[in-house]
């Protein structure tokens, strides 16, 4: 049988065609499928047409425990005053204090104008080699080359998202969540100036006033530069004050504060996902809540 499909006239040819010929010839050698199950076992059995090999893309799995270890980047659009017309806002985010470190507006989705961003929040925030990651998805500013130069330079790791996978970005997706159900976002802008003046009001806002639930309700800026404590501290007294005057009206213990996070994860190997703990911040639901 083998000797038969061996033969030129069948070397092109499905087992099922050569079966019908061999039928129509007034022979019968075997069935289509033990043809399958002999070329099989001389592994000469493959998709016949130039198939694309997708590469296996690693998950990120990346933890920060302090300000200023990893951070996440990303553009969206703002509808601009007509159809088809954007404004692109670039966003840089640290992912365990939630600290915008960089922000700009711009016309266009450009490598160039994102390299810039992140060597002034780098040097803003007074980065040193080998101390800092940065997690972007894979658009083309994100992986292009002139901006893995740069930050190779500077010493600092990049990772990317895989393909078609929201999630391993879950930290800019809710920021700009965040941007956009904000009270007095509009429909659209009129100009980027007037997308400028919105973004200069709402990171000033998000920054300094917004009590972050995933943060322990501490906003940002506190917990960026190292303000957390006071604030809990300050908190604390405030409800061991109440406590002492109408204990009655704490059942089951005294109360406590929000407690200050200890580490911020994207995408937690499972040991991390199953260990509950209190100040841990689950990135799955930080997605889905409107703050």
């Amino acid at each position: 049988m083998l000797a038969t499909l061996h033969q030129e006239r069948f070397a092109d040819q499905a087992p099922a065609a050569v079966y019908a010929t061999l039928l129509d010839e007034g022979t019968y050698l075997c069935s289509p499928r033990t043809m399958y199950r002999l070329l099989a076992a001389q592994h000469e059995v493959r998709e016949r047409r130039n198939q694309l090999r997708h590469p296996t893309y690693r998950k990120p799995e990346l933890l920060a425990t302090g300000p200023n270890q990893v951070w996440s980047w990303d553009i969206t659009k703002l509808l601009g005053p007509a159809k088809w017309v954007y404004y692109y806002l670039y966003v840089v985010l640290d992912i365990f204090s939630r600290y915008a470190v960089g922000w700009m507006i711009a016309d266009q989705q450009n490598a160039a104008l994102a390299q810039r961003l992140l060597h002034q929040s780098l040097q803003k925030q007074g980065i040193g080699p080998g101390q800092l990651t940065i997690h972007a998805d894979r658009g083309a500013a994100m992986t292009a080359k002139p901006l893995a130069w740069l930050l190779a330079d500077l010493g600092v790791t990049k990772t990317h998202t895989r393909p078609y996978t929201s999630t391993d970005n879950p930290y800019s997706e809710a920021h700009f969540k965040t941007l956009k159900y904000r009270p007095g976002f509009p429909d659209c802008f009129g100009s980027p100036e007037d997308a400028l003046a919105f973004c200069r009001q709402f990171f000033s806002w998000y920054n300094r006033e917004h009590r972050h639930s995933g943060i322990g309700f501490l906003t940002p800026e506190a917990l960026h530069y190292g303000r957390a404590p006071a604030v809990t501290a300050t908190r604390q007294a405030a409800l061991q004050a109440a406590y002492a005057a109408h204990p009655e009206r704490f059942v089951h213990k005294p109360p406590r504060p929000p407690a200050i996070p200890t580490a911020a994860w994207i995408n937690p190997p499972p040991q991390n996902r199953s260990t509950p703990s209190a100040s841990y911040t689950n990135l799955d639901e930080e997605l889905s809540q409107n703050r």
